[in-house]
């Protein structure tokens, strides 16, 4: 249980200082990505691919951090605060002028032989999309 903490941890970590080199190795190669309120996506360059867009139209940062592990060390839980400014309009949501949200959000994580093997992301995109409306 304390390896997951340690790996989700790191993981977060990684994504706060922007290194997403470090978090990529945390992952397994074939790692499955659920995507909040879309798809699932497959493997380390799909998941690079996502983090590049994502670095695109968003500068984001996580607060309030607390990470959960089953016994076995093989499912792993993150709950944490979102704060974020919206840079570029992504495809479909509304225009980006640098709206700045505050959004809790959720992770669960499966784990296999140290790595990251599942990252499922939730959040409320509804209470997302006011925040941005609101302010442009």
């Amino acid at each position: 249980m304390d390896t997951a903490v340690a790996l989700i941890r790191a993981y977060l970590d990684a994504f706060n200082r922007g290194d997403r080199p470090a978090m990529l190795a945390l992952l397994t190669d074939d790692v499955a990505h659920d995507v909040n309120q879309g798809g699932t996506e497959v493997g380390r360059d799909a998941f690079a691919a996502f983090m590049a867009r994502m670095d695109r139209c968003y500068r984001e940062r996580l607060g309030d951090i607390v990470v959960m592990a089953d016994a076995s060390g093989t499912r792993a839980a993150a709950e944490f605060t979102v704060h974020g400014e919206y840079l570029a309009t992504d495809d479909g949501l509304p225009a980006a002028c640098g709206q700045r949200y505050v959004l809790p959000a959720g992770t669960f994580y499966a784990i296999r032989d140290g790595r990251i093997a599942r990252v499922t992301m939730h959040y409320n995109l509804p209470d997302w999309m006011e925040q941005v409306s609101a302010e442009a």
